[in-house]
């Protein structure tokens, strides 16, 4: 008898895979002698291979070109999957849901049109719990908060001495609107320092001018700025006293953790749908980040540490 196989779709970024990884540990228990395979974007595909819930990565480039789409087809209708969890949820996947008819064998779950079992009405839903609800219709039962142990990297020469907070002043950078600007962030370091508390920096190459404005304002800070894997990120934040940053991945990644987390948001976000989600977790909101002073930030992090 061949192994069943199961397709993931989540082509999102990484604060959009850290909310699914909740779904991603339920639907392996559910499929426990299936090959698993995640569809991702490619820039996410070697740390969909570090998740031990997946057997493959399929890499999806999102390419509109007509020849993408036939191998695209081609590799769905040959693959002999028995379901397709679409976690992405958007037109482009509802489109492979297309191309692998006629005669497609797949039961497909979703919340869009054409899915095989009941759409839960997820309107108003935390995306966590709408991933939920979607494989909980399909029959896949909760199996608890995933076990991020296996997310772990080598802290030598990374380790700040004494008590630490990290700092994620980056987000995309397309979407500057996201971000508080970084004399915020380097008043906040100056009081952290002040409390005893180190200020680290960490986030990817592309947040180097933010990085570097925070630095240029307040030297005191540990700049680890594109010096970190995301399982070196992941070990850190399980040292830190807590997280501060703007809506991006490594903040959802550090509250999934359960490190003690303060997203800082703007009219961007919408926090009942994309709040960090961690046992200890919390947000701030402003339409503009530019009037969000340092004291109501620091104010907020005393609250979350005292809780």
């Amino acid at each position: 008898m061949s192994r069943e196989r199961v397709l993931v779709i989540r082509l999102g970024a990484l604060g959009d895979l850290v909310q699914c990884f909740d779904a991603f540990q339920a639907i392996r228990a559910h499929h426990p002698g299936a090959e698993a395979i995640l569809l991702t974007k490619p820039a996410f595909a070697g740390f969909g291979r570090s998740m031990p819930w997946f057997d493959q990565v399929w890499e999806d480039p999102r390419s509109r070109s007509p020849l993408h789409y036939l191998r695209m087809r081609s590799r769905l209708r040959g693959a002999g999957l028995s379901v397709v969890y679409d976690l992405q949820n958007k037109p482009r996947t509802s489109l492979y849901r297309k191309l692998m008819a006629p005669g497609r064998k797949a039961r497909w779950s979703g919340i869009l049109p054409g899915a095989d079992w009941p759409i839960p009405d997820v309107a108003g839903r935390h995306n966590h719990d709408r991933y939920m609800a979607q494989i909980a219709a399909a029959g896949v039962p909760d199996a608890g908060p995933a076990d991020l142990s296996w997310l772990t990297g080598d802290l030598a020469g990374l380790l700040p001495d004494g008590p630490f907070v990290l700092l994620v002043p980056g987000c995309s950078p397309h979407l500057p609107h996201k971000r508080w600007p970084a004399e915020g962030y380097a008043a906040l370091a100056r009081r952290l320092k002040g409390l005893g508390l180190t200020p680290v920096l960490v986030g990817t190459g592309a947040d180097r001018e933010a990085a570097d404005a925070i630095g240029q304002a307040f030297p005191g800070v540990v700049d680890l700025v594109g010096r970190t894997s995301l399982g070196q990120l992941a070990s850190l934040a399980r040292f830190a006293k807590a997280t501060v940053g703007n809506d991006t991945g490594p903040v959802f990644l550090t509250a999934a953790l359960g490190c003690p987390t303060l997203m800082l948001m703007s009219h961007h976000t919408d926090p009942a749908r994309s709040a960090p989600w961690g046992p200890r977790a919390a947000w701030l909101k402003r339409d503009d980040l530019s009037g969000l002073g340092m004291g109501d930030v620091s104010a907020a992090l005393e609250r979350l540490l005292a809780a």
